[in-house]
């Protein structure tokens, strides 16, 4: 297996523990709001609590359809294109953004760890390039031959001599 396929299979496990943690975070956030039975602007615990854990399972499954695609990545060693490769770059968009928030709530630790994360989710998205399929893209025109002989042997239309 290539050093790409490898990456992208890093970064895919990777995924899935975080997506793991995220959830079980949430959960645990959820309980400890609905234990402490308290309102904030009229909000109900339960509500919080719930909206908590939806949260979570919604990031939680982000983080893995990002896990699946990498994981497709690196099965078929091809690369992700058009809204999956998307998902990828805003991936590595949000773990940009976490690690630099998490340097002043969580620790050092925490962000070297979003770093991992986001250096191996641009890898895997640098890795691979993305080819383009026959017949889309931007055409050229075809190059002939002009007045200064065959294409590419010079100016189309040579400069004014000086008087």
């Amino acid at each position: 297996m290539g050093l790409r396929r490898s990456v992208a299979a890093a970064a895919a496990l990777i995924l899935v523990v975080e997506a793991v943690g995220i959830v079980l975070l949430n959960i645990f956030l959820g309980m400890v709001v609905d234990d402490q039975q308290m309102s904030m602007a009229g909000l109900e615990p339960r509500s919080m609590s719930l909206s908590a854990v939806v949260a979570g399972a919604l990031f939680g499954a982000y983080l893995l359809l990002c896990a699946v695609v990498l994981v497709r990545t690196a099965v078929t060693d091809k690369a992700p294109l058009g809204l999956l490769r998307i998902v990828l770059i805003s991936a590595a968009v949000v773990h940009g953004l976490l690690g630099a928030a998490s340097v002043g709530l969580v620790g050092w630790l925490a962000f070297l760890f979003m770093m991992v994360v986001l250096g191996l989710i641009v890898w895997s998205l640098v890795s691979y390039t993305v080819e383009e399929p026959p017949g889309k893209g931007a055409s050229e025109p075809p190059q002939t031959s002009g007045p200064s002989g065959p294409a590419g042997a010079g100016p189309a239309h040579p400069e004014p001599s000086a008087p």
